[in-house]
């Protein structure tokens, strides 16, 4: 029951990229508007945060979350890898900030999609001692009680 929840979690996810079609095209423009932006920002205003998210149905989603904090956008790239054709997900949109996570007043919540409906958002939290390390959230924005990795860690 719990990869079910897991897996619909997911895939609420990806439908919440606004992903239309999946093409590489859609690549590129992602691409370029994050460069644009490192080309004009502060070179620390844009953080991005890598891993391999558990998938109930493949060996894993590989994910790219790239935050500027300084525009208050994302752009989520999703990668579903032991798939044949490997599924590759885009999205960007606005992203806003809440403080505090589970028992850490300093800690940081992202929320994806903030301006969409609650359905779309996507929650992402790290703790004030581990920056580095940005958990993936459940729709209660609590942490997922499991042994697999729901983490992206910071490239630097």
């Amino acid at each position: 029951m719990r990869k079910i929840i897991i897996l619909a979690f997911t895939l609420a996810l990806i439908v919440s990229c606004n992903s239309k079609n999946g093409k590489d095209e859609n690549n590129v423009v992602l691409t370029d508007t994050i460069a644009s932006n490192e080309k004009n920002e502060p070179a620390d205003s844009i953080s991005v945060y890598e891993g391999t998210l558990p998938c109930a149905d493949c060996e894993g989603i590989e994910t790219i979350l790239k935050i500027n904090i300084v525009d208050n956008k994302f752009e989520l790239s999703s990668t579903y890898k032991g798939k044949q054709p490997e599924k590759n997900f885009k999205g960007r949109g606005n992203i806003n900030t809440e403080r505090g996570l589970e028992k850490d007043p300093d800690g940081t919540i992202y929320i994806l999609n903030w301006d969409k409906p609650e359905k779309d958002q996507v929650y992402y939290g790290y703790y004030s001692k581990n920056p580095e390390k940005l958990y993936l959230l459940d729709r209660n924005k609590k942490m997922i009680k499991s042994k697999l990795n729901y983490f992206l860690e910071l490239n630097e």
